[in-house]
């Protein structure tokens, strides 16, 4: 069971995995500043200075805090242009290596046009030693 374990662990699947939440964790602290420290203040000025995070309202005794729902849609608005973009990005060179990849490799001829290069080439031999 360890030895499995150790082979689980060891493909590269789980690690690129692994990578991929850990650097996913800390973009997400990135974008969450630029949102509260950045965006937010300037939505907040073109509105009127409305914090969203502070906006409430009471039904009896509980409070609806949809201010912080506002600012998480935000936030995941935010992170998904910046995933899009990134995937966008990464497509693009992706795409690039794969035209450059098929420029390097010519399509290989039909048969029958292998077959009639063939025959003019023998024929243009004939012809050279008559």
């Amino acid at each position: 069971m360890i030895k499995e374990f150790k082979e689980f662990i060891a493909r590269g699947n789980v690690i690129d995995m692994a990578v991929g939440v850990i650097i996913g964790g800390a973009f997400g602290k990135i974008v969450t500043s630029i949102v509260n420290d950045v965006l937010m203040p300037l939505i907040g000025v073109v509105s009127g200075g409305i914090d969203f995070t502070g906006l409430k309202f009471k039904i009896g005794e509980a409070e609806i805090l949809y201010g912080n729902f506002l600012q998480n849609v935000i936030d995941f608005l935010i992170i998904a242009f910046c995933i899009f973009i990134l995937v966008k990005i990464v497509n693009k060179i992706t795409r690039k290596k794969e035209e450059s990849a098929a420029e390097e490799t010519p399509e290989p001829k039909a048969e029958d046009v292998v077959l009639l290069e063939e025959i003019r080439d023998l024929l243009k031999q004939k012809e050279m030693s008559e």
